[in-house]
């Protein structure tokens, strides 16, 4: 059985681990998305459960594939 909390807190993590590799700021990411830079701090922080349209917008903005961040 798959534990929801520990697979959003590990693709939340790599979210925000390759938008500092890429140096970029939350703002900058949420400004690609089109999204509230609150809303990206959430999901950055897991306390919010994004879609897979979300996790694939977030995807094409940081430039990597969706696989990238599920591992």
């Amino acid at each position: 059985m798959v534990d929801y909390q520990i697979v959003l807190r590990d693709v939340t993590r790599r979210i925000k681990e390759v938008r500092r590799m890429k140096k970029l700021t939350v703002q900058e990411v949420a400004y690609r998305c089109n999204i509230e830079r609150s809303n990206l701090s959430r999901i950055e922080a897991g306390r919010t459960n994004v879609t897979l349209k979300t996790l694939c917008i977030i995807c094409t903005a940081l430039e990597i594939k969706l696989t990238d961040i599920i591992k």
